[in-house]
């Protein structure tokens, strides 16, 4: 039987996964292996899976619900990948705000598909700009305490933590946010990276390549907790179909829509957990994205280039009724769209606070 590697990256919204997933794939396919990737979400059009696709990588979607609660489609998501690419590695990024991975996927894989699959150790992104508020107990953090006990557990489950976007932080940061993993999670390895960079990324393959009994840290978790934390975001998907008379640049509408949502979801008081949006036409594709309510938009992916014509899909995830937050993007979309002389046609749209996860397995024990 052909033996898939199973490679899970964890971490809460924001903190660099499919940056991760993407250097990765890289990574194996210069080793000469063949690599697929599976995207989660609680909605469709993942700006994440558009992202990846066209970076070349091929990508399978689970959409409605996070991998525990989909695990069958998991299952054939990879079995699609199978019969078209004949993957040696598969990457999958779970929802960001899912947690209890290790008892619902992990446990699952090793103890009914133990033939088929190989899985890696659980790795886990430590996202700096919340996390270092989490495990201060700083009151400001922006989420309540339920939504942080998501990013908690999170972090309790994984056989190692990757501290994440070092390329954004001092030295004197990198090293009070090591501290503070270490003094909450005293038993878990951390290492130092930067998903962007490629910094520390040796150290991350060393571990992912390891044979060993790994996923084996079974969450103690109230599921009433948990479900209420997720419940706390507000959950958007927006795809639309742009036209203008006369070219404009896309990364600075792609950069204008997502600095003025920062603005208006800023005052009206609601935390970012994360902010995507991208643009596609016709091979061209950039990407900008907002990780804090505190933070500055960014253009992680730049297209450079002119267009009259685009798809533009905005992923939301952020501390705030719904229809709220869907009112925000139709004003800052119809608004951005004007200021170019452009048209704007809604493709599809989904808001919603993310349902009580219900997974297909959990188990109590490792086996």
């Amino acid at each position: 039987m052909h033996t898939i590697r199973f490679i899970m990256v964890g971490g809460f919204l924001g903190a660099g996964k499919t940056t991760t997933l993407a250097r990765l794939g890289r990574h194996y396919l210069a080793q000469g292996l063949k690599i697929g990737l599976v995207t989660n979400d609680q909605a469709q059009d993942l700006v994440d899976t558009h992202l990846l696709r066209q970076q070349g990588f091929p990508v399978e979607e689970v959409a409605g619900a996070c991998f525990c609660c989909k695990f069958d489609e998991l299952l054939d998501k990879v079995n699609a990948l199978d019969g078209s690419q004949r993957p040696d590695v598969v990457l999958a990024e779970p929802v960001g705000s899912c947690t209890d991975l290790v008892a619902t996927v992990i446990q699952p894989l090793k103890d009914l598909y133990g033939a088929r699959f190989s899985v890696a150790p659980y790795v886990v992104l430590f996202k700096p700009s919340h996390g270092l508020k989490i495990l201060r107990g700083d009151a400001s953090v922006g989420f309540s305490p339920k939504a942080a006990y998501i990013f908690r557990k999170q972090l309790e489950e994984a056989d190692v933590v990757l501290l994440n976007r070092l390329d954004e932080l001092t030295p004197a940061e990198a090293d009070e946010l090591a501290r503070l993993v270490a003094a909450h999670y005293p038993a878990t390895p951390l290492l130092k990276v930067s998903a962007k960079t490629g910094a520390g990324f040796d150290a991350v393959v060393e571990w992912l390549d390891q044979q060993g009994d790994f996923g084996r840290r079974i969450l103690d978790i109230d599921y009433d907790t948990y479900a209420a934390g997720e419940a706390e975001l507000g959950w958007l998907n927006r795809k639309v179909h742009v036209q203008a008379a006369q070219p404009f640049a896309l990364d600075e509408l792609l950069i204008d829509v997502v600095r003025q949502l920062r603005a208006a979801l800023a005052g009206a008081a609601a935390e970012v957990a994360h902010l995507k949006a991208i643009g596609l036409w016709e091979g061209f594709f950039g990407v900008a994205n907002l990780v804090t309510t505190a933070g500055d938009a960014v253009l992680s992916v730049p297209s450079r280039c002119q267009v009259s014509e685009l798809d533009l899909i905005v992923n939301a995830r952020v501390a705030m009724d719904p229809d709220e937050l869907r009112r925000h993007v139709a004003e800052v979309l119809a608004r951005e769209c004007q200021r170019r002389g452009a048209t704007l046609t809604d493709i599809a749209v989904q808001s919603f606070r993310p349902g009580r996860p219900t997974p297909t397995h959990r188990y109590v024990a490792a086996v």
